[in-house]
């Protein structure tokens, strides 16, 4: 899901990479558990966990999750959810040229915009990750 299958970005095939950073969404968690201390010591947190919260993260990064793109939204009446049929057209509440909304299980964690992988595959390049703080903020 990186961009330009032709440009080398140093990035990992299939790595997302976040505009600004040079990372990944994850990149902080992700170089968490790569910097962490081999063979801790009692009492030290194992090189998977997340510091402060005594949880491995290693148990958690083969877990599925849903990845979604929402292109845009809008609110109808059933009354035209059943008369819709091929060639009905239905207004979304962005225009052309606006970021693409990334979810992850529903939550927001990005916005990106759709790149051609090859003839027959779309992808998407991260042009923004949402930051914890504005992730809980639209949460409440």
């Amino acid at each position: 899901m990186s961009g330009d299958p032709g440009a080398d970005d140093g990035a990992p095939s299939g790595t997302a990479k976040a505009a600004g950073d040079g990372g990944s969404p994850f990149a902080s968690l992700e170089m968490q558990a790569q910097t962490a201390a081999p063979g801790a010591g009692a009492g030290e947190e194992p090189a998977d966990a997340l510091p402060g919260d005594g949880s491995r993260l290693g148990l958690v990064l083969d877990v599925p999750v849903r990845l979604s793109v929402e292109l845009g939204r809008t609110d109808i009446a059933i009354r035209e959810v059943v008369n819709l049929g091929r060639g009905s057209i239905i207004e979304l509440d962005r225009g052309p040229g606006t970021p693409l909304d990334v979810r992850i299980n529903g939550v927001l964690i990005g916005r990106g915009e759709v790149v051609l992988v090859n003839e027959e595959r779309l992808g998407l390049r991260f042009v923004e990750v949402v930051s914890a703080a504005e992730r809980v903020k639209r949460s409440t």
